[in-house]
């Protein structure tokens, strides 16, 4: 008798076929109280599922793929606990623990990042290497090659962990790191947007518990973590792709097809049906699948996956990746649900365009997408206008109809287009960009220009890490991996060490100290962070602009002409009104704001006036 029980127990074990639970557990007290978790395992969709403790099955969902099976509970009203669920196939059966675990406290009502912070954003794989022991890794293909510019150099979350000083030290207040997710590509694995597993950090990188406690760090510190999410596509070496759970898990052509890339053509009213279909639906390369967020089964998946990361993670806010390459309900759907789970989340999609009309569509509440009845409910988007003006107009010394300051002007005349332009993310470079520092070959007067219009414009500024210290980058010449340099410093044995003052050679000082106290500065002005914004139309290719509030009021001008220029403060008498003095915030000195004002060429002001 014992042996036939020795028999049927191996028989059950055997059977038990689970691989992946996904979710693999969740929260008492969430919004999304309907759960959906996807079993995947053998033949898994020919057991019929019960669960335990009362918890109550909502729904079965299987697919033409008999290895998934999609099992909907209701959590609500539910405490937090251990339940299991039991899979049975005949007399054969075997089971799966699952969790419901407690929230954070408030977690519903975070804070996230806003207009009084400064975000750093991260290339993570060339920022540091703080530890060197996984910069390769027997569970990917990839190894490091610190030589290739396209290769893994091992930059990971221990090295942002241990230079989490250095970027407070220099105003930033939210860190925004690349995806940290897997991403098991055979080459050019390292920039991670190819992602193989969503619920796993890449082990070059460190593990799912070094990301909760870079969290905790930079908590610690008062500053703010900001996910990279892709909802776009994942990697076509991403697990699921070697056994789809359904055929329209991706979008899926006769042929491989490449999205055009004509974003405009996502709401324009003459557009063709398939120039619409292959924006959105061709895939953006082919190592990476696009997703199909209108099946029903992948949208909950990535909602509910996004929410996980929030939760788990104790995140502060996401930026998204190609945000108007999804399916445009789909993503709306998407980041809905999470800001109905956390009403002050904020979330900054990347919206790659080249006018206000264009990126204004896809805000949150805007007057242009209400005109084909579309609502994003995207919080934020990028001011790539703004980005543009910054990467050719400080080369333009004179002042003409179409160049200069004038362009800079004209970029802020456009913000009635926005629902909310104190919710824009500006910046002067990022990880897709040729370096600032590179179109103005280390021109630090043009730098000066540059960071002192990010920091004291409306929105929310973006420092692309080493911009601080000078590094230069040229992706049109080079490649991508000149615009993804290795951090100096960040490997053990580099001669020059900019993370620290001693081992900065007296360039990288100058840039790093003016970076420094201008947006330390920026970090107690509420002035700039909610004020309100005047400008006055360029002279000269001089431009003024004030920010002011009830109590405070900030006069910043920028001299982008080569020659030094004196004009008459009068006209500025609507912002200036009975202030006797300004102090320049960067360099102690006071001007008589009843004199006539002197700026040298290609140089900045930033007046405290009193």
């Amino acid at each position: 008798m014992k042996k036939i029980f020795f028999f049927l127990l191996i028989t059950s074990i055997s059977f038990a076929q689970i691989e992946r639970v996904e979710p693999p557990f969740w929260w008492s007290d969430m919004n999304l109280s309907d759960v959906q978790i996807m079993f995947y395992g053998k033949n898994i969709a020919q057991n019929d599922v019960t669960v335990s403790n009362g918890i109550i099955i909502k729904g079965i969902q299987k697919t033409e793929n008999p290895n998934y099976v999609f099992v909907t509970i209701d959590t609500k009203n539910t405490s937090a606990q251990d339940f299991v669920f039991t899979f049975k196939n005949g007399k054969k059966s075997f089971t799966q623990n699952y969790s419901l675990k407690s929230r954070r406290e408030n977690s519903k009502n975070r804070k996230s990042y806003d207009s009084s912070d400064m975000i750093y954003l991260i290339m993570s794989d060339r920022f540091a290497n703080g530890n060197p022991d996984n910069d390769s890794d027997k569970t990917v293909t990839e190894k490091a090659d610190r030589a290739n510019p396209s290769g893994r150099h091992g930059g990971d979350i221990e090295g942002i962990i241990k230079n989490l000083d250095y970027i407070k030290e220099l105003g930033a207040t939210a860190v925004w790191p690349t995806p940290l997710c897997e991403d098991n590509d055979e080459r050019g694995s390292y920039h991670t947007y190819g992602q193989s597993d969503v619920y796993k950090i890449d082990p070059r990188f460190g593990t799912n518990n070094d990301y909760l406690r870079l969290s905790a760090e930079l908590h610690k510190r008062g500053m703010k973590n900001i996910l990279d999410y892709v909802t776009n596509h994942w990697g076509w070496q991403h697990w699921m792709m070697k056994d789809l759970p359904t055929h329209d898990w991706i979008h899926q052509f006769p042929e491989y097809t490449q999205t055009n890339h004509r974003r405009e053509s996502l709401n324009d009213i003459y557009a063709s049906k398939i120039d619409v279909e292959v924006c959105s639906d061709g895939w953006f390369v082919k190592s990476m699948p696009d997703l199909n967020q209108s099946n029903p089964l992948v949208l909950n998946y990535l909602i509910q996956n996004a929410l996980w990361w929030i939760e788990y993670a104790d995140l502060d806010g996401f930026r998204v990746d190609t945000y108007p390459y999804n399916d445009k309900d789909g993503i709306s759907k998407w980041t809905k649900s999470i800001t109905d789970e956390y009403p002050n989340f904020n979330i900054v999609g990347e919206a790659w365009l080249n006018s206000q009309s264009k990126i204004s569509y896809w805000q949150k509440d805007s007057k242009i997408g209400a005109l084909q009845s579309f609502n994003s409910h995207l919080p934020s988007v990028m001011d790539f206008t703004l980005f543009d003006a910054f990467s050719s107009v400080f080369n333009q010394d004179k002042q003409e109809w179409d160049k200069g300051m004038i362009n800079v002007y004209l970029n802020f005349t456009n913000d009635f287009l926005y629902a909310n332009p104190n919710n824009l993310l500006t910046f002067a470079e990022n990880h897709d960009t040729n370096r600032f520092n590179e179109i103005y070959k280390n021109d630090f007067k043009k730098y000066q220009m540059a960071m002192t219009i990010l920091a004291t414009v409306r929105g929310i500024p973006q420092l692309y890490y080493g911009s601080e210290i000078g590094m230069a980058g040229n992706k049109d010449k080079n490649g991508d991996g000149d615009i993804r340099r290795d951090f100096p410093g960040g490997w053990n044995g580099d001669a020059n060490n900019a993370f620290n003052a001693s081992g900065r050679t007296a360039e990288q000082q100058k840039f790093h100290d003016f970076t420094a106290k201008l947006f330390n500065w920026r970090k107690s002005k509420e002035v700039i962070h909610t004020g309100k914004m005047m400008h006055y139309i360029p002279e000269n290719n001089v431009y003024v602009f004030f920010r002011y509030n009830d109590t405070e009021t900030v006069m910043i001008v920028i001299n982008n002409n080569t020659d030094k220029q004196t004009f008459k403060l009068s006209r500025f008498k609507e912002n200036i009104k009975n202030f006797q003095t300004g102090t320049d915030v960067l360099s102690g000195k006071q001007i008589n704001t009843k004199d006539d004002l002197e700026i040298d060429g290609k140089s900045v002001l930033v007046l405290e006036l009193k």
